[in-house]
């Protein structure tokens, strides 16, 4: 196959991401294909970064001079943006936490204990995260909750025929929108229902749809989104959880401290309003303000080009691997386009997977290689660990045929025929 030219909105957008124009140590151009670990950050997020640093750093909700009104307004500009992004229907309902990891625990913590007893129990899936199992295994324990988990099959997919049965007595599902291992795409339009059909709310782990395609909040009925602002063109160590205000008025909060209060006596505390009560002490004033430049930035790109660009390349770059299946290279995940996002797992012969890794290193290609934090999943697939390669909408065809060719120097490499 040849590829594509990248056109010119892509070329710009290329442009736009000043890590792409650099060199590898070894004089190679940067094929960068592990966004799904995080994204590479556009000149302008770096610019508002900078800009926060120079002029106006100071903190926020406190201060009456000039620069804290801006540091201020800029904080809540942002929230204003990552709330209308998922089309949340109020701010207030946008909690800035530390990414979605911080949003899941602030959710185990402050629902989970006040709700959850035993006879209980949490549904979730085979395919998730770390993040969004470990807090739930803890919260099990911790409540006498069971824990119970939709099964996938040997695709990566979720296999729904007992969902009504699993659906018994659960209180709360979490399941991520996608799966950073295989780019399963979860059904949500027929889980979500059925999960409310039973009293249950639902938690969606976002950290890999928001950055890959339209979220909308009030369209899914999610009582909770968390996402990741690095995976989204924006700095690390800022994230955010949506909630129905509903559900937030009613939890208390989840670290004590400054900002989180409105009165404080030596008797007790009166907490502050949503959704200051969920952000104590000094928050990430400058990565909030990142996060905003970066969601304005995909705003400008269209969320619905993305999704169309990363589906494209996701179809070119399956083509480009049936190439070499002869020769050793599985695939792994869903074969259905329509149920897979921007990630690739493979591995190629009995080549380890960091071995892979470090022979594409050599040719400026960057790729994961590992359990992908799914440990448990791996375990059930019975794969040791796999290649990843992630995509996003600075990538092109050209970067797919890079990575094709670091596969054939492996080939040479290993003696794989």
């Amino acid at each position: 196959m040849i590829a594509s030219p990248p056109d010119l909105k892509l070329r710009r957008i290329i442009a736009d991401f000043p890590i792409l124009a650099k060199r590898t140590r070894r004089g190679k151009r940067l094929i960068y294909l592990d966004s799904a670990a995080t994204s590479q950050k556009p000149q302008v997020v770096i610019d508002a970064l900078v800009e926060y640093y120079s002029s106006y750093n100071a903190n926020i909700h406190r201060g009456v001079y000039e620069i804290a009104e801006r540091a201020t307004t800029a904080f809540e500009d942002a929230r204003a943006k990552v709330a209308a992004f998922i089309n949340a229907p109020q701010s207030a309902e946008l909690i800035f936490t530390r990414g979605a990891t911080e949003s899941i625990n602030l959710v185990s913590h402050s629902w989970g204990l006040q709700n959850l007893k035993p006879g209980d129990a949490i549904l979730t899936t085979q395919l998730e995260h770390h993040s969004n199992l470990v807090p739930w295994q803890v919260l099990a324990e911790r409540t006498g909750a069971q824990l119970r988990y939709i099964p996938v099959d040997g695709r990566g997919e979720h296999v729904l025929d007992k969902l009504d049965e699993l659906l018994s007595g659960v209180k709360l599902v979490a399941l991520s929108h996608v799966s950073n291992s295989l780019g399963t795409i979860a059904p949500l339009e027929i889980i979500i229902p059925r999960a409310h059909a039973v009293g249950a709310i639902v938690l969606v782990d976002g950290a890999q749809s928001a950055p890959n395609m339209p979220v909308d909040v009030q369209a899914l009925d999610a009582d909770f989104f968390a996402a990741s602002g690095h995976k989204m063109c924006g700095p690390t160590g800022i994230g955010f959880l949506y909630g129905k205000r509903a559900l937030l008025e009613k939890m208390p909060p989840f670290l004590a401290g400054g900002d989180m209060i409105k009165k404080v006596t030596y008797e007790g505390t009166t907490f502050n309003e949503l959704p200051w009560k969920f952000e104590a002490g000094t928050g990430n004033v400058a990565g909030a303000i990142g996060l905003g430049a970066a969601v304005d930035y995909l705003q400008g790109l269209d969320m619905e080009w993305v999704r169309a660009h990363e589906r494209s390349l996701m179809c070119y770059a399956f083509a480009r691997f049936d190439e070499l299946a002869t020769r050793g290279l599985q695939v792994y995940g869903p074969h259905d386009r329509d149920r897979v996002a921007d990630v690739i797992s493979f591995n190629f012969s009995d080549v380890h997977p960091h071995d892979l890794a470090s022979i594409l290193d050599t040719e400026g290609v960057a790729i994961r290689a590992g359990h992908h934090c799914t440990m448990p999943l791996m375990e059930k697939m019975g794969w040791p660990a796999t290649a990843r390669a992630s995509f996003y909408l600075y990538n092109s065809e050209e970067d797919v045929d890079a990575l094709m060719d670091g596969l054939e120097k492996a080939a040479s490499v290993f003696n794989l025929r």
